[in-house]
Order: C-alpha cells, then sequence, then structure tokens
C-alpha cells in the first residue's frame, strides 16, 4: 500500500481547524502536527501533536506537506518564504493586486530548497481565478464578471481586526442584484468592481478607542477598501457573538460572450458557501496534494493554480479519474 502524505498545519484558527477536519475525510493524507504561535492548541483529534510554531523546523524529514494558515495581511508574506525553505507548501495568500510580487518572493526560495511552493489559492483566488481563464479562453469575445457575496470576507475581516484600536469585528462583501441581472441578461453593464459590490464592517471597538479614527483607517485602507463604498458599524461584544458567528460566503463568475456566428453564451460558476473557512480549507488540502505530487516529479519553485492540472488535486491516479469520470 503506498504510504500515506504526511500533512503539517501551521495556524490554528478557522482555516486551521477547517484544514484539519478536511485532512481527516481524505484517504491518502494524514495529520502529523499543527503548529502555532500560542503554542500547543487543542485540535479536533487529540492525538494530534501540537506545537509552537518555532518547532517545525524540526519536522522536516517527518512531513511531506505544510499548509500554511495564517493571514494574508502579515503571517503569509513572511511565512511563505520561510517555510518554503524547508517544506512544500500551500497557502491561501488573496491579496490579489500583490499576488506577482507574492510569486516573486517566494519562487526563488523553493527553487533554492528544492521545495513547490503552492501559492494564492482556496475559491478566490483559486476556483475563481481558474474559471474566469477558462471562461475567457472558450469565449474570447465577451466580458468577465466577478462578484462576491453576500459574504463574510476571511480575508478583510482579518484585516479589519488588525486596524489599531479594534478589539474584533468582521466583513461582508454584498454584490449588486441589479448588475448581476444585467449580465445575465447578456447586456454587459460597464460596472466597476466598486460598483458591483458594497462593503460592510461591524466593529467592537477596544475601549477608549478613537471610532472615527478606526473609521477612517478602514475606510482608506488600500488594496481592501479604499475603492468601495463602505459602511463601518460599531456593536458590541455580544452583538458579535450572537449576529455574525456564522461564516457563510459565496459568489459567481459569470461571463458574457458570443461564439462566432454571433450567438450569446452565458458561462456561468456559483458557489453558495455555509462556512467560508471550511471550504477554503478544503481547497487548500487538495492542492497540499497538488504540492506534494508535483514535487516528486521534480518540479520545484511558487506555483499557482494556472500550473496545476485537476488531476493533481484528486486522490484517484490518471487512470482511475479516465475511467471514472472522463
Amino acid at each position: 500500500m503506498t504510504s500515506k502524505i504526511k500533512v503539517g498545519i501551521v495556524g490554528y484558527g478557522n482555516l486551521g481547524r477547517g484544514a484539519e477536519a478536511s485532512i481527516s475525510q481524505q484517504p491518502d493524507m494524514e495529520l502529523v502536527a499543527v503548529f502555532s504561535r500560542r503554542g500547543a492548541v487543542d485540535t479536533l483529534d487529540p492525538n494530534v501533536a501540537s506545537l509552537h510554531i518555532d518547532e517545525a523546523k524540526n519536522f522536516q524529514d517527518k512531513i511531506d506537506v505544510m499548509i500554511l494558515c495564517g493571514g494574508s495581511a502579515t503571517d503569509l508574506p513572511e511565512q511563505t518564504p520561510e517555510f518554503a525553505a524547508m517544506f512544500n507548501t500551500v497557502d491561501s495568500y488573496d491579496t490579489h493586486a500583490k499576488i506577482p510580487e507574492f510569486f516573486a518572493s517566494v519562487d526563488p526560495v523553493a527553487k533554492k530548497s528544492g521545495k513547490t511552493s503552492v501559492i494564492s489559492v482556496g475559491w478566490d483566488p483559486g476556483l475563481f481565478s481558474v474559471n474566469r481563464v477558462m471562461a475567457e479562453a472558450v469565449l474570447p469575445k465577451g466580458e468577465t464578471y466577478t462578484f462576491w457575496g453576500k459574504g463574510l470576507s476571511q480575508g478583510h475581516s482579518d484585516a479589519v481586526r488588525r486596524v489599531e484600536g479594534v478589539k474584533a469585528g468582521v466583513q461582508y462583501t454584498l454584490p449588486s442584484d441589479e448588475v448581476i441581472e444585467k449580465v445575465r441578461n447578456g447586456e454587459n453593464p460597464k460596472a466597476s468592481k466598486s460598483e458591483r459590490h458594497k462593503r460592510e464592517c461591524f466593529i467592537v471597538a477596544e475601549d477608549g478607542a478613537s471610532k472615527e479614527q478606526i473609521e477612517k483607517t478602514i475606510k482608506t485602507m488600500p488594496n481592501y477598501f479604499d475603492e468601495y463604498e463602505t459602511t463601518v458599524n460599531f456593536i458590541t461584544e455580544e452583538e458579535l457573538k450572537k449576529d455574525h458567528a456564522a461564516m457563510p460566503h459565496g459568489g459567481f463568475i459569470i461571463h458574457s460572450g458570443q461564439t462566432g456566428e454571433g450567438t450569446n453564451q452565458i458561462y456561468e460558476f456559483s458557489l453558495n458557501l455555509n462556512s467560508n473557512p471550511a471550504f477554503t480549507s478544503s481547497v487548500l488540502v487538495a492542492y497540499a496534494r497538488a504540492a506534494h505530487r508535483l514535487n516528486k516529479e521534480g518540479q520545484t519553485g511558487a506555483k499557482t493554480c494556472y500550473d496545476i492540472g485537476p488531476g493533481y488535486l484528486h486522490p484517484k491516479s490518471a487512470a482511475e479519474l479516465m475511467k471514472d469520470y472522463l
């Protein structure tokens, strides 16, 4: 029997817990250890080793791929290059505007260490990215529209929580139903991403913090809020726990195009998620399999979802996939 892929998790928040749950469903994977800045944490499986993040370097011969579950604002820009020097890695870095820069910081490190680092996977970037490119490849004459929500954004919520004076908080992305309907009707409206969405934040402020300053900092934050109509609501910690504990999300990729004879065609891919982090971590786990397989083939350096065929993500062999699904 082929030995199982040995996996480690760095970071044990919502994404890390989701990754552990997902690994338990995989027939060809086993979780070796969880690493956290907090040290030992209560894992879902009490038999899994739980250690301080500084201990990870001692597991280079025990772990095939490390799933990095930190945030994009400050964790992953430091952690992915650091861990790529020691392990095959996969992460969900999602600051779209900075992905080329992030790739450039990881690729030479992974190549030097002979490791494979799959960056920026999840559902967007990730599955949505694949479908944007597929739609435009098939229907080159047309327009692609991405709509996020209604839902709680992991990356944007992480960003607001790091604002000085914020004790806790979440951010929801709200798509424009009017624009969605126009796209599905083949009208190809000229709507910027800021016209397609609004952002709404629910913030618990620290005692004595300036709510005015918090609101200003959030609304002017580059790459997150500065281009959007953003509403900041201040609530109590009790209200946050009561009304905003669930983490739903989803969205649509809609490509409205024409084939050669001028016929209108609509390509749509959608997700409706009851738990954003649980789904995102499930995508990370599938790409962890790909990172391991690519590395065994000698394909080192940083990779994105555009470099990886779907066959690398599935536990079945190429022959089995051809027989069962093609």
